[in-house]
């Protein structure tokens, strides 16, 4: 039997990963909010591309769990339900106990230097938006700091989803935020450092439950 013909010719999808990639920075921006609509055409016209890319661009950012994609509504960016926020949380923290406890044990001094720098950039912050991305970024660093490549890329799974709740989170409340997520991240930082894995744990579920008791505070009042 032949080779030839296993397997289809490659297709470059450069220009769809880079009009999804300004597509999920509009979004991260705060340019499109969580509920709007996104629309070929316009989408399209504004990126000067024909509407195929952006189209698989958007397909791209529904695996991603950015935007929901239905045929009586078109697409849309991704509002996260009560339940989805319950499973985003749960999901999150089985992942990021596992990374503290790895960073605890295995992490080396440089390593750790990594993430305080991260925590660092913070005090920097100008608004929530930034802020959000340095939350980010100081999780991505712990998980790097783990040393565990199956648990980064389940991380990186959810990554878009836990970006897309804190701006869900800033949208609801920024009341303290730019003073109160430094401080705690300084803090984890410490524990991390100290290789208290039981503050550090504790510490990291207090940070997480303080944003999702700010969504579901707002939502229950809404």
């Amino acid at each position: 039997m032949s080779d030839q013909g296993k397997v289809s010719p490659a297709r470059r999808r450069g220009l769809a990963d880079e009009v999804g990639d300004r597509i999920r920075e509009a979004i991260f921006s705060g340019a499109y909010a969580p509920g709007e609509q996104l629309r070929e055409v316009e989408l399209s016209g504004e990126m000067d591309v024909s509407r195929g890319p952006v189209r698989e661009a958007l397909r791209l950012l529904e695996r991603e769990g950015l935007v929901h994609c239905a045929w009586h509504r078109g697409t849309t960016v991704t509002t996260l339900s009560v339940e989805d926020v319950a499973e985003l949380d749960s999901l999150r923290g089985a992942l990021e106990d596992l990374a503290v406890r790895q960073v605890i044990a295995r992490a080396s001094d440089e390593d750790l230097a990594s993430v305080a720098k991260t925590a660092d950039m913070m005090e920097r912050a100008a608004d929530a938006h930034e802020m959000v991305r340095c939350d980010i970024a100081f999780h991505d660093a712990v998980f790097a700091a783990a040393g565990h490549q199956r648990l980064a890329d389940a991380w990186d799974g959810i990554r878009c989803q836990v970006h897309l709740f804190l701006l869900t989170r800033i949208g609801r409340s920024t009341k303290g935020y730019l003073d109160c997520i430094p401080r705690e991240h300084r803090e984890l930082v410490a524990a991390l450092r100290a290789r208290d894995t039981d503050t550090a744990l504790a510490l990291f579920a207090a940070h997480r439950r303080h944003a999702v008791d700010v969504v579901a505070s707002t939502a229950d009042a809404s």
